[in-house]
């Protein structure tokens, strides 16, 4: 055998270096690695928790948390502009990845970048318990310093009153701290009446008094007709004992349903009224189980909540993550919870207003009109449960598929692991279906080149591959850049290569210095948009 004949820069086997930017991913082949930027958007877009296939939760926060670090210190700056942008448009299902960074940018930054982390905190810190979270994980990288209490401060300061009450009214305390540890912390300067009296009666229960920096009550100059008036319903509401005055409550004032006492929240009429008056969005599609048990959707209770879960401009305001309507969607279908025992029998409209908000939650998207392969990696690593959520990453990447079916014309779709097959998804499917579809399959390695490969095989006119994966790539024959390069050669087609990372972890099969393949994480709103504006050549 002539030994040179097994030297081949064109096709390498996957377990070995195709190009010097390679390394060995956790799955053993080798893939790309990622730059900072990429890391640091997966980790605030994706997050840690749950951990991979391949990694623990701790290994792979441990490493995240390392990068974010590492770029609070060198460019905090620019970090915390990274989180405001993905925070404020609602591109993560959970907020503890951008809080945690913001946290670290508060401690480690130079003198603008700690500047510009604590005038971000009302703007990432939307609620309260964004301000508890916050709070406790800067207690883990750094002390008390006056440019922080400054920026907690403001969170209590630049808020309007109407709006400040209600949070510090619904969220009390979260995480081991209390609105009322924070203000004295703080400590706001203020002059608005209000504004002191909401103040005072949260430190020290009275309106006249407020307590001193050293500890003593003073009298100031505000009384109980300063207090805002949410205040006052919060303290009838805890003292009320009938339905009827909770009821009468909730239609006079925007009383949510962790300001009432706990008999309150049990009584169907109770619900009824918090429904009427309008449950914010997030809140609304984690209560669908309790409204169901409670026997509280029918006639006019049930219009009103499919209506609100399929308001688009109630989805966009209120920066609800499709994800997170994927996992309501899912849990209230399977009629059991995640966590404990609580059952329930779904009802068929709130399926179908699930499955709509989810399409909607991406907002209008405008299609390529490209020839377009939807590639979703089913392989065993696949199946792990993405971010801990309660939905794996192979089924979140069919309902990601299904959004991009709904908007191409021109689109087929495949899974693959080390076999690849035609899958029976159409966009005229519901979500379950979908989901169902890749969950009942055999699963295996992965070779995330069969898409390019496949096509070239059967001679399938593809423009653009997306490829839907962990890119835990390790089982093929060739590198998928190379199979990518390889049939745009044999079918004359300078087609593109989408590759959407589901796990934060420092790897990718795109080659970065391939301006015809693009890295993108996660399924956020933002995803479709940017796979059909690079499908068209836009970016």
């Amino acid at each position: 055998m002539d030994a040179l004949s097994t030297i081949n820069i064109r096709q390498t086997p996957q377990s070995e270096q195709a190009a010097p930017g390679q390394k060995r991913n956790a799955a053993g082949g080798y893939t790309f690695t990622v730059s900072d930027d990429t890391k640091i958007h997966r980790f605030l877009s994706i997050g840690t928790e749950g951990g991979t296939f391949y990694a623990t939760e701790k290994e792979i926060t441990k490493a995240n948390a390392a990068v974010v670090l590492a770029n609070a210190a060198g460019r905090g700056s620019w970090l915390v502009e990274r989180i405001v942008e993905i925070s404020t448009a609602g591109r993560a299902p959970r907020q503890n990845p951008a809080l945690f960074a913001l946290a670290a940018c508060s401690a480690l930054a130079d003198e603008a970048g700690r500047r510009a982390a604590h005038e971000a905190i009302p703007v990432v810190c939307r609620t309260g318990t964004h301000l508890f979270i916050f709070t406790r994980y800067c207690e883990q990288l750094r002390g008390w310093g006056a440019g922080l209490r400054r920026g907690i401060g403001r969170w209590f300061t630049e808020k309007d009153i109407d709006s400040l009450a209600y949070q510090m009214v619904k969220y009390r305390q979260r995480e081991g701290w209390s609105q009322r540890d924070l203000l004295r912390l703080a400590h706001p300067v203020i002059e608005e009446p209000a504004r002191r009296a909401l103040f005072n009666w949260t430190t020290t229960g009275s309106v006249e008094t407020s307590r001193a920096p050293g500890g003593e009550l003073r009298e100031v100059g505000a009384t109980r007709e300063d207090l805002p008036a949410l205040v006052g319903a919060f303290e009838c509401a805890q003292a009320a004992t009938t339905t009827a005055e909770w009821v009468e409550l909730i239609g006079a004032f925007p009383l949510s349903w962790e300001m009432l006492p706990d008999a309150a929240i049990t009584t169907p009429e109770v619900w009824r009224a918090l429904v009427a008056k309008g449950i914010p969005q997030t809140a609304l599609i984690r209560q669908l189980p309790r409204l169901t048990r409670l026997g509280v959707l029918d006639g006019e209770t049930l219009a009103t909540v499919v209506a609100q879960l399929t308001n688009a401009e109630r989805l966009r305001k209120g920066r609800i993550h499709p994800i997170n309507v994927l996992v309501a969607l899912r849990t209230y279908a399977s009629g059991r919870a995640t966590k404990g025992s609580s059952t329930w029998t779904p009802k068929a409209k709130i399926i179908d207003a699930l499955d709509a908000a989810f399409y909607l939650a991406y907002g209008a998207i405008e299609p390529a009109g490209k020839r377009t392969l939807l590639a979703l990696d089913i392989s065993g690593s696949m199946g792990w449960a993405q971010t801990g959520l309660a939905i794996t990453a192979r089924e979140a990447s069919a309902a990601l598929a299904l959004v991009t079916m709904a908007t191409e014309p021109d689109a087929a779709c495949v899974g693959f692991s080390t076999n690849l097959v035609e899958l029976a998804i159409s966009p005229r499917q519901r979500l379950d279906d979908a989901i169902r579809a890749v969950s009942n399959l055999a699963f295996g390695g992965t070779d995330c080149a069969l898409p390019m490969v496949w096509a070239e095989k059967t001679k399938a006119k593809v423009d653009t591959f997306t490829i839907i994966t962990d890119n835990e790539t390790w089982a093929g024959s060739i590198h998928p850049h190379q199979a990518l390069t390889r049939y745009r050669q044999k079918m004359g087609i300078d087609a593109r290569c989408v590759v959407v990372g589901m796990t934060a972890t420092d790897f990718s099969i795109a080659d970065p210095n391939d301006p015809g393949m693009l890295d993108v994480a996660g399924m956020d709103s933002n995803v479709p948009h940017l796979v059909a504006d690079f499908s068209r050549g836009s970016i």
